[in-house]
């Protein structure tokens, strides 16, 4: 995948880990940064995400974070995270995962997306180029594009 090639240096988590990850409660639950805007974000993210658009905000959550504590990243499609991520290693966060196919992935493998703690069928396409990587069934009837 071209997300690999350009951000070698980044872990990922697939979608079947983190799945496995969040059910299993004897695990310690990763900080999962959704990074992406506040409209993908309001539309749909994963149950427990925090909302963390800006690098203002991303440092704020991770101002309580060790810096040895899981952190996983995620967007749309992995892009987006992947940056986000190395830069969060580039600060000295050690356990810093990207995750592999974000939302998009997520939702097409018909896993659970959430608005608020209210389970929904509908995620974001980001734009008119990304949504293809988008099922159908999970686009909104109206949304706008992130600029």
């Amino acid at each position: 995948m071209e997300i690999h090639s350009k951000y070698p240096d980044v872990k990922s988590i697939s979608t079947s880990d983190l799945n496995d990850w969040m059910n299993d409660p004897s695990r310690t639950q990763p900080v999962l940064l959704d990074i992406r805007s506040v409209d993908e974000f309001a539309v749909s993210h994963l149950r427990g995400a925090v909302p963390a658009e800006s690098w203002a905000e991303i440092g704020a959550v991770v101002a309580d974070v060790s810096r040895d504590d899981p952190i996983v990243v995620y967007c749309s499609v992995g892009y987006r995270s992947a940056e986000v991520a190395r830069q969060l290693q580039s600060r000295g966060y050690t356990n810093v995962q990207n995750f592999e196919g974000s939302i998009f992935q997520w939702a097409n493998q018909g896993r659970p997306v959430y608005r608020g703690e209210t389970l929904v069928d509908r995620v974001h396409p980001y734009d008119e180029e990304w949504d293809a990587y988008l099922d159908d069934q999970y686009h909104p009837d109206q949304w706008t594009a992130v600029e």
